[in-house]
């Protein structure tokens, strides 16, 4: 299995990144990654006063896959995502939903004990390892690691963990495949601007699907698909993510257009991924138990 280690860092999405590693379609890779932060806030005496931000979202990368064309899809499935023992949460003025509330910057040190992240003494909750960047390379322009988009990069949705498949757009020869800011523990909307910041590595498994059509960003888990959608406006997000859905559902399945609307008002779920990076991003999910008969 090849590796990448953390010190190969993007900070913009660009067709103009030269590939770091090159790897096939089907094969394994593990990647290391340093928090959003480039683990330059180690303890609560760090803020984001302090913090140079032309550091933010480090994205390791970018991996170049061999026989990736545009117009393919990559199919990414997340084996494992290891994460360090500490991890950072952030609060400034300016910063956020509460950015116009908050006075004053604070670093919190969110401890990592036996699988579980320590909030303070009276508040442990489960790790639940994800990947807040993940994305390819955009077909034209620019675009920074913090921004989300349709080729992925900074959609901090907390359904992208292991276990779960994720697939993204080729736009240029490669695919040129980054991630980063990995968080051990993150609410949806990571209303504060961070959530639970983490180093760590990532173990993927990576191929090349020719030949189909999917609404990209699209995520799987063995329970739910979901569809990813950014935009200017936390509102726009969602509408664009559930009809994202409702065209799925017409071009896999034996739904209409009417039938598919009503299905989504029925059981699915809108859900709000983030509502802080330049881009809202929304999702919408429905459990796969209910699309079997109609295949």
């Amino acid at each position: 299995m090849k590796k990448l280690n953390k010190d190969s860092v993007v900070y913009k999405m660009s067709s103009k990144n030269e590939g770091v590693l090159k790897i096939n379609s089907g094969e394994e890779i593990t990647i290391e990654s340093y928090d959003c932060f480039k683990n330059e806030l180690k303890s609560e005496k760090d803020n984001l006063e302090e913090f140079n931000w032309d550091y933010v979202n480090p994205a390791t990368g970018p991996v170049y896959i061999n026989d990736a064309k545009p117009g393919d899809i990559l199919k990414i499935e997340i084996e494992d995502i290891e994460i360090a023992n500490q991890s950072v949460m952030v609060l400034a003025p300016g910063e956020g939903l509460m950015g116009d509330r908050v006075k004053k910057s604070v670093t919190k040190i969110i401890k990592i004990e036996n699988e579980m992240a320590v909030f303070s003494e009276n508040i442990k909750v489960p790790v639940k390892p994800m990947i807040g960047v993940i994305g390819t390379a955009p077909a034209d322009n620019e675009i920074p690691t913090g921004t989300p988009g349709d080729h992925g990069a900074n959609m901090d949705c907390k359904r992208m963990t292991a276990g779960n498949t994720l697939y993204l757009p080729v736009n240029v020869e490669g695919g040129l495949l980054a991630l980063g800011d990995l968080h051990s523990v993150m609410g949806d909307g990571e209303v504060a601007v961070s959530g639970a910041e983490t180093e760590g590595k990532v173990k993927l498994k990576v191929d090349v699907i020719k030949n189909a059509k999917l609404p990209l960003p699209f995520l799987e888990s063995d329970k739910k698909v979901i569809t990813i959608a950014s935009a200017k406006t936390l509102d726009q997000a969602v509408e664009d993510a559930t009809n994202n859905m409702v065209d799925y559902l017409i071009e896999n399945y034996d739904f209409d257009l009417e039938e598919a609307s009503l299905l989504l008002s029925f059981i699915g779920d809108a859900k709000i991924c983030q509502v802080v990076d330049p881009l809202k991003t929304a999702r919408f999910e429905l459990e796969k138990k209910y699309l079997k008969n109609n295949i």
